[in-house]
Parts: C-alpha cells; structure tokens; sequence
C-alpha cells in the first residue's frame, strides 16, 4: 500500500491509537507482563521495516509535536506526585534505592567497558535507571551528536524493561511475603495501618478554582516549565531545564501552591501522555534491520550487568539498614518498571502469602510503603538527575 497517497494528520493519528489499543490490551491481559511500549515497540519496527508504515507516519499525526511540547509538564506533575514527608519516613528505602542506581552506573562503567562503547553505557544507565523521561534525555543528547543507534538502544532497553522486571521482582516479592506472613503468625510483626494511597485523597492546592479547570491547570503546569527554563538559562545550562522543573513540581506540591499529581484527571492527560511516549520511538524509524539486529548482543549485556549491578549494591546496603535481603533486592529492582507495577506487584505478593483479609493487609502494610517510595519517588527523582549529568558526555 502506498500511504504516501492516503497518509494525513487523521490517518496517522488513527493508526497510532489504534497501535495504542492493541497494546494497552496485551498489557492488561498479561497483567503487565508485557507493557504496551514493548507491543508498541514491536509494532512500529515492523511497521516501519516493512514500509507498512511512512517514516513520517509520527510526524504526520501531529502527536510528537504535541509531546515535545508537553514534556516538561510531565516532568513538573512527576514532581508533585512525590511527597516529602513519605520520603523522610521511607529513609532507608531512599538510600537503598540511590544505590541501586549507583550499582547500574558502577557496573556498567566498569564492567561494561569491557564489552561496550561508552554512549552505549550512558544510553544504558539513564534508561535502566529511569523512566521515559531519561530515554528521552538520552535520545537528545545521542540524536544531537548524530548517534541514531545509542538512541535507539535506550528505545529498546525502556521497551524490554518490564518484561524483565516484572517476573523477577514477583518472585523475589513474593518470597518477602512469606517472611513477613511468618513474623505476623509468630506475633513479631508491628501490624501498620493500612497504606493510605496518595492520589485517591482529595487534591488540595491554595490555587483559585478558576486554575483548577483543564486548561488553567495546564496554564499553571506550562508556566513552572518556562520558569525552569529560564532557571536554566541563568545558569548557563548547568542546571538542566528537566532537573529543574521536576525539583520546582516537588517544592511547589510541598508549599501547597500545586496539588499532588497535577495532571491526573484532566481531560488532556491521556493525550498528552501518547504524545510524550512517541518521542521515544521517532528513532526507529531510520534505523536499519541490520542495525537493530547488531543492537541484540548489547542489549543483552547491558541488562545482565545493569541489573546485577542494581541488586547487588541494593541487597548489600539494604542489609546494612536491617531490611531483608528479598526486600532490598525488589527494591533495587523497581528502576526497571516503577509505579503502577510496584503497586500491583506488592498486592499480588500479599495475595499469594496472606491466607486471610488479616494477612493479607497486614503483608502488604509492610511491603507496600516501600515499593511505592521506591519506584514512584526515589527512582524518579535520581534518575532525571544522573541522566541529564551523564547525557552531556555523549559525542
């Protein structure tokens, strides 16, 4: 089919979404096993391989632009899904989650040198370690340099990253179950209350109801990104504008001035979300067969010695702070898929151990809090941090 005849911003717009769909769907029948990027993913080197699909198929649809343009809010509601107060009483769980992400950069920086070029390691750190918002950092730097195939590399890494993560962190989450099922039969347990969930509590702001609509929210939202842009500026871009913006949503959620998870519930915030997630894949597009092919072996050390490097120093330091080694390992494991998987995993593992309501709640009141810190907070904040620094040594 020749989509040159047809291709137009409704066409391409359409067949994103329905890329989009048929993800989303595999992602829920698995329970996450398989992501929707990764289906996504697969779609679109297929597609793109097989010139089913144009190169221009994302830029026709109108919805990278609207990503590239919408990223920094991402980042600034990133920000204030993060609370202070939970970070302080998680302690322990912060520093265990910082050295999870020092054993990836330690690992890969030394270990990994042995096998891979160094804008392949930086691409493989940031996009272990973090969310889409690194691959993103990374693929800028890399495309500025030229260097499609390190961008592409993050691409793949983010995509498979749950397809790993996923399995071993339930295994070893559910071991930790058992442990703690066993401390509450033995009475040795300090039963917690249940874990109060951050975004089902009424969002408060010290903002007029007139900034609480759809497009004042995203007014307000747009407002802090050019703030932290000319932060930014002023520092001659030592402070880089996403570091900036995601510490500005942190702050601005803790003075009350923006409410907890900004963004969520807003008629615009599912499309804005496809938009930023289709930056990722703008360099699958260019990118050869063969080259995707050559990618294959690196991949697979990156994720060998990334991850061991994750848990490794996660399971090391966790001991020293008195956690069990199956926690401390799932911790360090949460930079391979963070929230919603770190929710569901942690239910699913107190289902499995807990043999009554009793049980259950009194498991997940244990490992629950953890998770969650880890995966929606620590990792996010860091990752951002250590990604934009490294990223400007990719040439």
């Amino acid at each position: 089919m020749r989509w040159g005849i047809y291709m137009n911003p409704v066409t391409a717009f359409t067949i994103i979404m329905l890329i989009w769909t048929i993800g989303d769907f595999v992602a829920k029948k698995t329970k996450s096993l398989i992501s929707s990027l990764l289906v996504a993913a697969i779609i679109f080197i297929v597609g793109f391989k097989t010139n089913l699909f144009p190169e221009d198929l994302l830029t026709s649809s109108s919805l990278l632009a609207l990503g590239q343009t919408v990223i920094g809010m991402l980042i600034v509601h990133i920000g204030t899904m993060i609370s202070i107060d939970e970070l302080k009483k998680q302690w322990r769980t912060v520093l265990i989650g910082v050295s999870a992400i020092l054993g990836i950069i330690v690992f890969l920086f030394t270990i990994g040198s042995f096998f891979l070029d160094q804008n392949f390691i930086i691409s493989a750190i940031g996009a272990i370690s973090g969310t889409t918002v690194a691959v993103i950092i990374i693929q800028e730097a890399a495309l500025a340099s030229g260097l499609v195939l390190v961008a592409v590399f993050a691409v793949l890494i983010s995509a498979f990253q749950g397809l790993i993560g996923y399995p071993l962190t339930s295994v070893i989450l559910r071991k930790e179950a058992q442990r703690v099922r066993g401390e509450y039969r033995a009475g040795t347990l300090k039963v917690k209350a249940p874990v109060e969930k951050e975004m089902s509590k009424e969002p408060r702001t010290i903002l007029p109801q007139a900034f609480q609509t759809t497009a004042g929210t995203l007014f307000v939202v747009g407002a802090v990104v050019m703030l932290a842009g000319f932060i930014a500026d002023m520092t001659n871009g030592i402070l880089n504008q996403f570091v900036v913006a995601l510490l500005l949503g942190i702050l601005l959620r803790a003075f009350g001035i923006l409410k907890p998870n900004i963004l969520t519930g807003i008629d615009a915030y599912g499309l804005m979300m496809i938009g930023i997630l289709l930056i990722i894949f703008g360099p699958l597009a260019t990118s050869s067969v063969d080259d995707l092919i050559a990618l294959i072996g690196p991949l697979c050390i990156a994720f060998a010695i990334g991850v061991t490097g994750s848990i490794a120093f996660s399971a090391v330091l966790g001991k020293l702070l008195g956690y069990s080694m199956a926690m401390s390992m799932a911790i360090g494991l949460t930079t391979l898929y963070g929230f919603p998987g770190t929710m569901i995993l942690s239910q699913e593992a107190a289902k499995s151990a807990g043999e009554n309501k009793d049980e259950i709640a009194a498991i997940e009141g244990e490992i629950l809090p953890k998770m969650i810190v880890a995966g929606f907070s620590t990792v996010t904040i860091l990752s951002v941090v250590v990604t934009s620094i490294l990223a400007g040594f990719i040439h």
